[in-house]
Order: C-alpha cells, then structure tokens, then sequence
C-alpha cells in the first residue's frame, strides 16, 4: 500500500476554448504522443458537429458527455470462495474519465471514413441517447441493478 496519495496533476486549458474538460479528452484521444493531432481531431469532429445540430458543438459535446456519466457500476469481490458483482457508487473524477473513455471507444468502433468523422457521429447519437457509449452505461446500471442484492458486501 502507497503511503500517501498522488497529487492530482493540474492539466492545462485547451488554446480554443480555453476548457480543461477538452484538454483531458483529448489526451484520451491522443495516441503515440500526438497531441496536436488529436486536436485537429476533436476540434474538426466539435466543427462537424456544430453544422449538423446548428448548435454550439461544445455545448452538444457536454451534453452527449453528460450522458454517457455513468452513475454506479459493479466491482468483483470474493466472499467466502463466491465471487459476488457488487455495484458501487462512483467518484467524480472517475465518472468523467469513464464517459470520455467510453465516447471514444465507441468511436473507434464505429465504421466511417475518418477518426474526427467517427467521433462527431458518435457525440451525436450519444447527445440523441443512443449508440455505443449510451448502450455501454446502460448495461453498467443494469448490471448494478440486477446485483443490487449483493450490495451489503460493501467495500472497505
């Protein structure tokens, strides 16, 4: 067991929108160190998306983030030789790395020409509350809901 906690690590604001919600999605983006890349990627799928809504492509974009957040999700636990699911409620920090991670898994999966194209049609349908991301959360709370029995094998 470490002795004491990490400090979070303050992560810069991105040059566009000056948001630091943007600067940690896109360093989930990011591959092989490529950042500017990953920019050109965010920034170009934000665009695409704005055209198609007519809205603030930021503003779709925090809405399908919002929700994808998933709420509660299952931990394994071994109690006496069984393996038990138990659902747990989730920190902030790592609600919002889930559903960044999550949009863009879902992304990657999708089949379209370009990267910026994927990820600009998968933050509409999950700001629509459908496609791969939306369907992931709502497996975690089913999961969560059908093993709400376990619950009272708490974690420490």
């Amino acid at each position: 067991m470490r002795r004491a906690k990490p400090k979070p690590r303050p992560v810069q604001p991105d040059p566009i929108y000056g948001d630091t919600m943007v600067t940690k999605f896109v360093n989930n983006i990011m591959r092989e160190g490529k950042k500017s890349k990953a920019f050109k990627i965010f920034y170009s799928a934000i665009e695409e998306v704005a055209q198609k809504t007519q809205e603030n492509g930021l503003e779709v974009w925090k809405k399908a983030l919002e929700n994808v957040t998933p709420q509660v999700e299952v931990r394994s636990r071994r109690v006496g030789g069984a393996t038990y699911q138990i659902p747990q409620e989730i920190r902030p920090a790592r609600k919002l790395s889930l559903a960044m991670k999550w949009l863009i898994e879902a992304a990657r999966n999708r089949n379209d020409k370009s990267m910026s194209r994927k990820l600009a049609n998968e933050i509409l349908a999950a700001y629509k509350q459908e496609g791969g991301a939306f369907k992931k959360k709502e497996d975690t709370h089913r999961m969560a809901e059908a093993n709400k029995a376990f619950s009272h094998f708490k974690f420490k």
